[in-house]
């Protein structure tokens, strides 16, 4: 296959990669505490000898997460909290800590805050957060104090990747920054609210018609290309 063949097979890969992810975007719009992803391209140019034209290839070398604020919904539960500006939720996994913006917590038999799938909610040392079975009323302060019937428990730490390019998505809502994480600057903490996907449907979808055309256009070229080659081979045979 010539030059041309690769570097259209490698932008087709790419936007294969780049369709799916919009795809899953698409499929979380309602997910609380979602965070839509993006794919980053990258160029790799090779140089193809003495006057001769550079090779230059693309290729979807990784993704970027939207730091975009998601819409705020109040629903009243004791334990749904919502960040409003940066940071995110730490909470302890299986498979270690993980950040997210999920804020939709339950108590424990053990009076742990969990997620959903019993991953524990972390304070801003890192401990897990308590909330006694008796108490009758818990609050939650803007900075992030947690009280139950009026005395202070522990404060919700705000954690941020200590990279922020290195930010990943590990499952769902769950994300893992391989450099560790760091307080996250001041934020407002909500209670009684969560946020929303940040997920913009109308940009996603204009995406997705977008990179579809862009992969007709690039399968077209290798049809044409392939036929090119074979009318070739068939030629140079007949003439043999």
């Amino acid at each position: 296959m010539e030059n041309a063949g690769y570097v259209t097979l490698t932008r087709q890969s790419g936007l294969m990669r780049e369709m799916q992810v919009v795809a899953h975007n698409i499929a979380n719009l309602s997910t609380t505490g979602f965070r839509a992803e993006g794919v980053i391209f990258a160029e790799h140019v090779r140089a193809t000898g003495r006057g001769e034209d550079s090779l230059s290839m693309a290729t979807a070398a990784g993704h970027s997460v939207s730091p975009a604020q998601g819409t705020l919904r109040a629903t009243g539960g004791t334990f749904d909290f919502a960040i409003e500006g940066d940071g995110f939720f730490l909470v302890q996994t299986p498979q270690g800590e993980a950040l997210t913006r999920a804020g939709s917590f339950i108590r424990s038999d053990q009076g742990e805050l969990v997620t959903p799938d019993g991953h524990r909610l972390l304070d801003a040392g890192g401990a897990p957060v308590f909330v006694p079975a008796t108490a009758a009323s818990v609050m939650l302060a803007d900075d992030g104090t947690l009280s139950a019937d009026g005395q202070p428990l522990t404060q919700i730490g705000l954690w941020q990747p200590v990279d922020p390019t290195e930010l990943s998505r590990r499952a769902g809502v769950l994300f893992e920054a391989p450099s560790g994480v760091a307080p996250a600057p001041p934020a407002r903490l909500l209670q009684g609210v969560l946020e929303q996907s940040n997920v913009d449907p109308v940009g996603q979808i204009a995406r997705m018609i977008e990179v579809q055309r862009a992969y007709e256009l690039g399968q077209s070229f290798l049809d044409a290309e392939d036929n090119r080659l074979r009318e070739f081979l068939r030629t140079a045979g007949s003439r043999g």
